[in-house]
């Protein structure tokens, strides 16, 4: 099959795609009925001929590309109609953004967008909780990870860090993104999940988790997440085993009052509003959500830095830079939270590699309730009741009257004399989504990430030596395409952790 033949292929999939995800987001029960008639303008209907124009630029350019032709010639807000069936409407810019963030969940929801995580983390939490219950369990991971906690973790994730790197030889070449993946997943093991783990199971934990990752989220998966198929059914034998060695865990932990400074530890600690604690299975199914959450993004986006970084010699140079500055304002008692934290310089290449590259490039909701929205040309439109409603990440982190020449990478744009993203607005930049929905791993997220770029920036020599890679779009959630070929070389200075 040729190049053209496999992507005419993928676009009739993702046709089909969208046409059962807005299907499964609708099936959503609505809570609320709104008593109002929509009165006011409707948003522009893109209808199936207008998008089989931009079949070419599909093609050419890719997903981005198409959507930012439809914004460009409709406008920040217009209905895509699917098959003459299912309709999707596109927000796109800060100022139409805020009740898609912000709405109650009894307002506007995931509907059912998540129920394929059911099978992957277990009936007692998330989406396999009625609403209520999944907040309480929300509320347990944004308080096992806010910002204060970090400092526990950043001495283990330096361990880990020093500890995987100093396997590597004198010089060679490696897969950096299989490398990121190896080590993510060390780090977690430690801070996530807890020694017991770390120090006696990690080979099968991490076997176990990459099965049910890569068989969980297939396209298949995610539209038929009970169909009896070969991935489905090596998923659910992968989950079952590592639900036992978890369980193993918690109850041990529980049974002989041992208590652990690890996230897995405040899981087990929390209590509902009722006073009632967590079970066993509720522990486990939080803590396999979070490191699958947190694997997702933090994995890729090391590899996207990676390639913007050695791709731009000239932030390559300040990121190297501003880390031999702070090791020499700390070279007395070694890097330490307060270190990473002054690291802007390296924060805005991160940053700036999650705008261009998104982990999640289109956001979902279900309106359950009529609401308005002005551009900010001051057109006003009324998205209806039972609306699909969609913010595409790759086309708002790109728009140019917010981000100068956007195609560019360029961290400097969040540097303290441009800021670009304050300046934009309140929801200019949704990399980690926003509001009510914002990501509670995301301090975290970049800790880790600035914890392993600083060594590698400290301590070798990295060359680029595959071409910049392409987006993966046939993955549900995109990624690095293939492998990312990286040569590096020790420059002989040793940076000790104390």
């Amino acid at each position: 099959m040729d190049f053209t033949s496999l992507t005419m292929l993928w676009w009739a999939i993702a046709l089909l795609f969208i046409t059962v995800l807005a299907t499964k987001i609708s099936r959503a029960s609505i809570t609320n009925i709104d008593p109002q008639c929509t009165t006011g303008q409707r948003p522009p209907v893109v209808h199936e001929a207008a998008l089989l124009k931009l079949v070419p630029t599909l093609l050419k350019k890719g997903l981005p590309a198409m959507i930012n032709d439809l914004y460009v010639k409709y406008g920040s807000v217009f209905t895509v109609s699917c098959l003459g069936v299912t309709k999707v409407t596109l927000l796109i810019g800060p100022e139409v953004m805020a009740h898609f963030f912000q709405g109650l969940e009894s307002e506007i929801s995931h509907g059912n967008l998540f129920e394929f995580t059911v099978p992957m983390f277990g009936e007692a939490v998330g989406y396999g909780r009625d609403t209520a219950t999944r907040t309480e369990q929300m509320s347990f991971h944004i308080e096992a990870l806010r910002p204060s906690r970090l400092r526990s973790h950043v001495y283990p994730m330096l361990q880990e860090v020093e500890g995987y790197f100093a396997k590597w030889g004198e010089e060679g070449i490696v897969d950096i993104k299989l490398e990121f993946e190896k080590l993510l997943m060390l780090i977690s093991s430690r801070c996530l999940l807890g020694k017991e783990v770390r120090e006696n199971m990690f080979d099968e934990v991490f076997r176990l988790f990459h099965e049910i990752e890569d068989n969980g989220v297939t396209l298949i998966s995610f539209l038929f997440p009970y169909l009896p198929t070969s991935a489905n059914r090596q998923r659910d034998r992968a989950r079952i085993r590592l639900t036992q060695i978890l369980s193993d865990v918690v109850e041990c932990r529980k049974s002989s009052g041992t208590v652990e400074e690890d996230t897995l530890q405040k899981l087990i600690d929390s209590k509902y509003k009722d006073g009632r604690p967590t079970t066993v299975a509720e522990v486990v199914g939080l803590i396999i959500g979070l490191l699958f959450a947190g694997k997702h993004t933090s994995s890729h986006t090391s590899t996207w830095t990676a390639a913007c970084l050695l791709s731009h010699p000239t932030f390559l140079r300040a990121a190297i830079e501003e880390q031999q500055q702070i090791n020499n304002k700390y070279k007395d008692k070694g890097l330490d939270y307060n270190a990473f934290i002054e690291m802007d310089t390296l924060h805005c290449c991160i940053k700036e590699a999650l705008r261009k590259h998104p982990p999640t490039p289109m956001l979902v909701r279900m309106a359950h309730r009529r609401f308005t929205v002005k551009t900010i040309e001051g057109k006003q439109y009324d998205i209806p009741q039972d609306h699909i409603v969609a913010s595409p990440t790759i086309v708002n982190n790109n728009i140019p009257y917010i981000y100068k020449d956007p195609e560019v990478y360029d961290p400097c744009r969040f540097g303290p004399e441009r800021r670009e993203d304050k300046i934009g607005g309140k929801f200019s930049y949704t990399s980690f989504s926003g509001g009510r929905h914002v990501c509670t791993g995301e301090a975290y997220a970049y800790m880790q990430l600035k914890v392993i770029w600083s060594h590698l920036l400290r301590n070798f020599e990295l060359e680029l030596i595959s071409p910049f890679p392409k987006t993966d779009w046939s993955k549900f959630l995109p990624e690095p395409q293939g492998k990312l070929l990286v040569r590096y070389k020790r420059n002989g200075v040793v940076h000790p952790l104390n």
